[in-house]
């Protein structure tokens, strides 16, 4: 019986032990209280992101990347066809050596009414020399018929004569007026051909520009999120072909009830936990507080919590600092933000910065 109450004894022993060696790994893994130089917030790690659309409708000839692909700023990133572009601008081609064959046509018509105006104008001369000519006589029939020299009938004639020069004359200049209007109106079909001719090539560059655009980049460095859309679907002018998230501005987004988030300013330093990866601590600068309180996000699982208004804070990690570790970026990850708010306090041994080799 004793034997028996001493193995019971040992066991209990052994239990309570245990018991004590897990209640200070338990203490020791729990999270050490932040001191009022520091705050903190659960959020999640964000990105900024880009939708590759088409610019003009058409349907999509092919995707040259994949998720979760990397692309480089200015990489083609997927195609759409452009048959119908490509007749168009074939079709404004052809409309512009009409206009420029148009125009040589109108040039020389310009160059024929100025030959036909050189002409009248001197048929205007000839009939002046006529008509000077018919006014001479008939002063030397009318002194002659005074004297009683001559005849009336000569008289008659030299008048009738003097009457068609004039006539003559009036016609040559009518015919200068009509040569020069006819110069007129050729000049302005030349101007409206050679507006013809600026018109369509306007036309063409804008179709090329359009068939330039049917080239789909990557407007940034980043790395492609999910295909939107699949080769052969055809689109509307603006339908998005693929989702690229901005891996050179990725931020967490955490909130701050109103007595702490009025303690942070834009810039302040910042360390972020991520709960995937709770070995490394990255920092951060606070980029973001918003000016407006808003209800606790619905992530917040506790009543008390969702009956404070939060303000939202946006922690911005350094982009050259991705750049080194690109292939570590991921977005959604929940984590931890702690800010310092007293510049002058260092940070606990905890929150040193640890990123990876």
């Amino acid at each position: 019986m004793i034997k028996l109450n001493k193995r019971w004894l040992l066991r209990i022993g052994l239990i309570a032990v245990a018991a004590g060696i897990a209640f200070m790994v338990w203490k020791y893994l729990q999270p050490k209280k932040l001191s009022e130089d520091f705050m903190s917030g659960n959020g999640r790690i964000e990105a900024v992101e880009i939708d590759i659309a088409a610019k003009t409708p058409g349907r999509i000839k092919d995707i040259l990347v994949n998720e979760g692909d990397f692309v480089a700023s200015g990489q083609v990133v997927a195609r759409m066809d452009t048959e119908v572009l490509e007749a168009q601008r074939r079709e404004a081609e052809a409309n512009l050596r009409q206009a420029l064959s148009a125009v040589e046509t109108a040039q020389s018509q310009v160059a024929q009414r100025e030959s036909e105006k050189e002409a009248a104008l001197a048929v205007v001369a000839q009939r002046e020399a006529e008509l000077d000519v018919a006014r001479k006589r008939l002063a030397r029939s009318e002194t002659l018929a005074v004297e009683g020299a001559t005849a009336i009938q000569v008289l008659d004639d030299d008048r009738a004569g003097a009457q068609r020069a004039q006539a003559a004359l009036s016609a040559a200049k009518a015919q200068v007026a009509a040569a020069e209007a006819a110069i007129i109106t050729a000049r302005s079909q030349v101007i409206g051909m050679r507006s013809l001719i600026e018109a369509s090539r306007a036309t063409i560059e804008r179709i090329q520009a359009d068939i330039d655009d049917s080239a789909l980049k990557a407007p940034r460095n980043g790395r492609v999120q999910y295909r939107v859309a699949q080769p052969g679907e055809v689109l509307s002018a603006g339908g998005r072909v693929l989702n690229l998230l901005d891996l050179g501005d990725v931020y967490m987004t955490f909130f701050l009830p109103t007595a702490s988030a009025g303690q942070v300013a834009i810039g302040t330093e910042v360390r972020l936990v991520l709960d995937a990866a709770p070995q490394y601590v990255i920092p951060a600068r606070v980029s973001f507080v918003a000016d407006v309180a808003q209800f606790t996000p619905k992530t917040v699982e506790t009543e008390v919590e969702r009956q404070k208004l939060m303000f939202r804070i946006k922690a911005q990690i350094d982009p050259e600092l991705l750049r080194k570790h690109i292939r570590y970026v991921k977005t959604g990850l929940p984590g931890m933000a702690y800010v310092r708010v007293n510049p002058r306090v260092e940070w606990s041994t905890n929150l040193q910065i640890k990123l990876p080799q």
